[in-house]
Parts: structure tokens; sequence; C-alpha cells
């Protein structure tokens, strides 16, 4: 496999910021030649437009994450407080396209939406806000009829997602756990013979993940303020520091050798609708996005 191994006389990638004024940015997704993303702390979906200002596609009566699309276009986009998934409708409308409630032990969270139009969703099994007891769970599975189904259990904090391009193997960003885990996929979508993709370097923990063509993840850490290009079992190819923590990241661009970052002062639900200090940063890299999102 190719790498791009960082040295001690690399100088690191600097970021740019391309967008600013949100609340709270999370699950960017390049779709169509443009950059989706939720702000979740402002109860809406946006995109950047050409000439970088961000722009409403829709908003809500409450927060919202994931993002993905069917095979016929429509817009998928998880509900975090009321555990379901939203379905947009030619005509504008928002209609439930899956409820999660009887899977979810938390919010429901971030999102991957594959090629024929089913997704696994994310939940983070405890309350963040106010802090509760931690506890572990569960991935769901939603078909693209609006089924669901338990994909995995036992997870602790599934957050950010990558499918590689050929369909066959899920990785899944285990916040608490600080690690990535890796699932064999069959056609259905039914996942088996989970194992540890990668463990993050002290210090850090993943949110959000995205896939390049040489088989490596970039994963956005929090708490360390920075994106990182790991390889599988946990070799740190690069990283970038953000200065602002990094919460999600998406390869895009005319190429896809654009790196998003979703950066935020903090995590906070009361700041960020106060303040609206989030960005959305960009850097060139040297490899291109492969597979989904």
């Amino acid at each position: 496999m190719g790498g791009s191994a960082i040295t001690t006389d690399d100088p690191p990638r600097k970021l740019r910021t391309v967008a600013t004024g949100l609340a709270f940015g999370e699950a960017p997704r390049w779709h169509q030649g443009r950059l989706y993303f939720s702000d979740i702390h402002a109860n809406r979906i946006g995109v950047l437009r050409p000439d970088g200002a961000p722009e409403t596609v829709a908003t809500f009566r409450g927060p919202v994450s994931g993002l993905g699309w069917m095979p016929d276009g429509r817009l998928l986009v998880v509900s975090m407080h009321d555990k379901r998934v939203l379905r947009r409708e030619p005509d504008g409308r928002f209609l439930e396209h899956a409820d999660l409630a009887a899977l979810a032990t938390g919010f429901a969270n971030d999102m991957l939406v594959t090629a024929d139009g089913s997704a696994y969703v994310g939940n983070f099994g405890f309350s963040l806000h106010p802090p509760g007891e931690p506890r572990a769970a569960v991935l769901a599975l939603v078909g693209a009829d609006g089924a669901v189904s338990c994909a995995a259990d036992d997870l602790s904090f599934p957050n950010g997602m990558a499918l590689t391009p050929d369909g066959n193997t899920l990785i899944v960003a285990e916040s608490r756990a600080r690690c990535l885990t890796a699932f064999d996929r069959a056609g259905n979508g039914v996942l088996s013979r989970r194992r540890l993709w990668a463990k993050l370097p002290d210090g850090a923990f993943p949110d959000g993940i995205c896939l390049d063509s040489e088989g490596a993840v970039w994963v956005a850490s929090p708490s360390t303020c920075e994106v990182l290009r790991l390889r599988a079992g946990g070799a740190v190819l690069e990283r970038v520091p953000t200065g602002l923590e990094a919460i999600a990241c998406m390869l895009g661009g005319r190429d896809r050798k654009t790196l998003f970052v979703c950066t935020a002062q903090s995590r906070d639900p009361t700041f960020c609708q106060a303040h609206h200090t989030a960005r959305i940063e960009a850097v060139e890299v040297d490899v291109a996005g492969a597979g989904w999102p």
C-alpha cells in the first residue's frame, strides 16, 4: 500500500478558513460538486456556495446531524433528539423515513448512506448534556424502505463512519473507546467479523472520519485539535493541527484532494447557540477521497 508518512522534516499542512459563523458544523458531505453539512446547534442543513459563503438548505425544530442521499437523489438527515431519520421529498417536505427510538439509547448522531440507499446510524448511548452514566450503544441499519434493525451492538459511542469503495468493509469511529473498528459488510448490509482497525494515539479520540484511495483514514480528533491520517493498524501517516477542536472531515473538491474540516471552539450546546464561532476549514492533500460518504 502506498503512503505519505510524515517525517520530522515535513512541515504540517496549514488549513485555510472557507466558512465562518456556524454554531456547530458536523457531517460534511461532498455531493454533486458542493460541500453540504449539518449545523447542529442552529438546527439546519447548509451548503457552501461556489463563492464559499454558507447557504441554508433546510431548517428544523431541533438539532440535525448525519446526512446522505438515496439513489433517486432524495436527501436523508438524522433528527437527533427525536431519534428519527427524515427524508426530503421532491416537493421539499421532510417526512419520517425511519424511527430509531427502539434502538437508540442516546441522541441519534452520525449516518452513512450507501449506494443502495441503506444507512447506518449511530447514537451517543447516553446523555452528554447533562452528563449521564456512559453505556454502550447500538449501530442501527436502516433499509432503503425505512425498516430498522440492529447492525452491531456494544459500541462505545459509534460516531463517524466510512465504507470502502467495494462496499465490503465498514469502518466505525468509537469515540469513547478511542479507536476505529472495522466490520465485514454483506450485500444485504449485515455486518460481521468485528475487529480493531486502529487505536488512536494517546490523548486523541475519533469523531468524524473519511477514507482515501490508498485505504488510509482521515480522523478528526477534537481532544487534540487536529486531523490525523491513519493506516490500518494505527500508524500515523500525517497530522494537521486545527487550532480549534476538529469535529468532522471530508475529502472533496474537483479531484477529491481537498480535505474539509469542521472545527469548533466548544462542544457545549449553550455556548454554540450563543456564539456561532464554528468554522469550516480546508487544506489540499496528496491522496484523493474514496468510498462513502
